[in-house]
């Protein structure tokens, strides 16, 4: 065997056949659970809550309240926008994202009240390799450490991997350390750094890369389930 003669694993023709069946930009999907609703963006009906959720203004949602709160630094720093002083700039930005033409954008609303109380994104689609990345992901501050967040990407995860991805990715920037361990938390594996991968607001950013792979949902969707269970 000559230094370059391998190759990689053949994939079945039913694996590859899937790739035939995903759309470039994720279809509109509604992803129901017991704390949370995820539905495609509107911006007409959605940006006004969302900014109002958003802006660093005292908030409440059930029984839950927060008081003024430093939004770039609790919900905006690592994220390429915001903070946003007005619903219009949020609509701009979001804009963006639900215009994607490989991404789908959702908003989070909670179960109980129908508010949105974030937004997460399947972007950069590919179905041609069957993987998908949940990113773009920002929770109002009175909706953070509630199982909001948690729930969410256990919805997302389930419905990519029953349409036959093989890996769904998270990225963070490396300095957001909440990011990493909630990755970390819910079952993804890291993978390494992408140094030098973008400039954002003026500044670099270094990027941490995660993932699960089909192989080992299983286990991952029952250990998210596990800890909703417990929280």
């Amino acid at each position: 065997m000559t230094e370059n003669s391998a190759v990689g694993e053949s994939l079945d023709r039913q694996v590859l056949a899937r790739r035939e069946r995903l759309p470039v930009k994720p279809a509109p999907v509604t992803l129901t659970g017991r704390l949370v609703v995820l539905r495609p963006l509107d911006l007409e009906r959605d940006i006004e809550p969302l900014h109002a959720i958003s802006d660093g203004t005292p908030a409440m949602l059930g029984e839950r309240s927060t008081a003024a709160y430093d939004a770039e630094a609790l919900i905006w720093r690592y994220l390429p926008g915001g903070p946003f002083a007005t619903a219009a700039g949020l609509g701009d930005y979001l804009r963006r994202q639900a215009e994607a033409p490989n991404g789908r954008c959702l908003c989070v609303t909670d179960a109980g009240s129908g508010r949105p109380i974030g937004i997460t994104n399947y972007m950069n689609n590919s179905p041609a390799d069957l993987k998908v990345e949940l990113g773009g992901i920002w929770y109002g501050r009175v909706a953070q450490a509630t199982g909001a967040n948690l729930e969410a990407t256990l919805l997302m995860l389930r419905h990519a991997f029953s349409l036959g991805y093989r890996r769904l990715e998270w990225k963070c920037d490396a300095l957001n350390l909440r990011s990493r361990r909630a990755a970390l938390r819910m079952g993804f594996l890291y993978e390494g750094q992408q140094q030098y991968h973008f400039i954002v607001k003026g500044r670099n950013r270094d990027t941490d890369w995660f993932r699960i792979l089909d192989r080992e949902w299983p286990a991952v969707e029952e250990h998210l389930a596990g800890m909703l269970r417990s929280g």
